[in-house]
């Protein structure tokens, strides 16, 4: 094997996050700017998301656990601190959608996708200060997860809630669809990161149950690709395709399975994530960009975003480690040579949102409530382990 993609995403690892080091620290209003322009310039009065800061968290943690990096560890703090400060709901328990930039409550509702978000970053937190007091909130939180958001009958996890947990709120104006795939796949890398610090029996659980729906009910095993919406028995209601999500659930549910140490349950998830690589492969262009999905008529759309090149990066790199077949290698070779002919944003630094089907850069934020640094800095860390 010869690949120069581990220096290469190395020192990518070290720009995305002196470029967020730099430009997104928020030193009038605390924590980090909520919405950046795609120069740069900040919006000081922009809504500063439980997602966006969950990310930020468990980016800098995950990466100071790497590298060890003292400045990396100081941006952690600033991120851990902000969350409990102002997104953290201290009345009711969880994490609130987002705040004003003065920190004041905007949108109050419990999405369980975010709580997980701030799990799996409380819990990579953990690891790097061992402070006891971000574990426990990490367990807190699970456990609340678990008491509002588990479904007893069907198994799975309810989608949101009112702020006083009292109401299920559902994730679209079909009724229909109680259930959604990129809830369940959070949730499952949130829990695994948990366990890795926290090796309940409970935990344990609840981790093999999230695998099996994965593979009972979201896969669809005739054609490796992710179903996206369920209703509440887990029917399917929705056909579109998710070339991102797909090739991110094939390394995510591997390690997760790894993590439980069961040798039947891996074995049965490298041969899941093989499928699904292979799944995913379908969506690629021929100038190595993956793109994003199809429509209900099984139309390609026509953008290709920035976070499925860092997840395929990953995936094929995992698949590659699965086979020693040095074709998803080069895949994942030729995604990385996407992303520095179209994604890095070489005169403002990190990635941009995406090109369009005419290679036209799209205009969307550099940072805001969904662009964050954990897709791209979290494919670079992968990659350097993997490697």
């Amino acid at each position: 094997m010869h690949t120069d993609l581990k220096p290469a995403l190395q020192q990518e690892l070290a720009n995305v996050l002196d470029f967020w080091m730099k430009h997104t620290v928020d030193e009038r209003s605390g924590g980090f700017y909520g919405r950046l322009a795609n120069d740069n310039t900040p919006d000081r009065f922009a809504l500063k998301g439980s997602v966006l800061n969950a990310r930020i968290l468990w980016t800098f943690a995950a990466a100071f656990n790497a590298t060890r990096k003292p400045e990396y560890l100081e941006t952690a703090r600033r991120a851990y601190d902000y969350i409990n400060a102002y997104l953290v709901d201290k009345e009711f328990g969880g994490v609130l959608w987002c705040v004003d930039y003065s920190g004041q409550p905007v949108e109050t509702q419990k999405q369980v996708y975010a709580i997980a978000f701030t799990v799996y970053a409380f819990a990579e937190y953990f690891r790097a200060t061992g402070l006891e007091e971000a574990k426990e909130k990490a367990i807190g939180l699970y456990s609340l997860i678990q008491l509002y958001g588990y479904d007893c009958i069907y198994g799975g996890y309810e989608e949101a809630f009112s702020r006083d947990w009292k109401l299920p709120l559902k994730p679209g104006k079909e009724t229909e669809i109680k259930k959604s795939m990129n809830t369940h796949l959070h949730i499952l890398e949130a829990y695994a990161t948990l366990y890795s610090v926290w090796p309940d029996a409970g935990l344990k659980g609840h981790l093999r149950d999230l695998l099996l729906v994965f593979h009972d009910k979201i896969v669809n095993r005739d054609t490796g690709h992710l179903y996206l919406f369920f209703d509440e028995q887990w029917n399917p209601k929705d056909t579109t395709v998710s070339y991102g999500h797909d090739i991110e659930a094939s390394w995510l549910l591997q390690q997760a399975a790894e993590m439980l140490g069961d040798e039947t349950l891996t074995k049965k998830f490298k041969i899941l994530s093989l499928r699904m690589a292979d799944a995913a492969a379908e969506g690629l262009d021929a100038d190595g960009g993956l793109w994003q999905q199809t429509d209900v008529t099984g139309q390609k759309a026509s953008e290709k975003q920035w976070w499925p090149q860092a997840e395929a990066i990953v995936g094929f790199v995992n698949a590659y480690r699965n086979t020693d077949d040095e074709k998803y290698l080069r895949l994942a070779e030729n995604s990385w040579n996407f992303v520095q002919s179209h994604i890095l944003d070489k005169e403002h630094g990190e990635w941009c949102w995406g090109i369009d089907a005419d290679k036209q850069k799209l205009e969307e934020d550099k940072v805001g409530l969904w662009k964050c640094p954990y897709h791209n800095s979290r494919a670079c860390l992968e990659v350097i382990r993997r490697l």
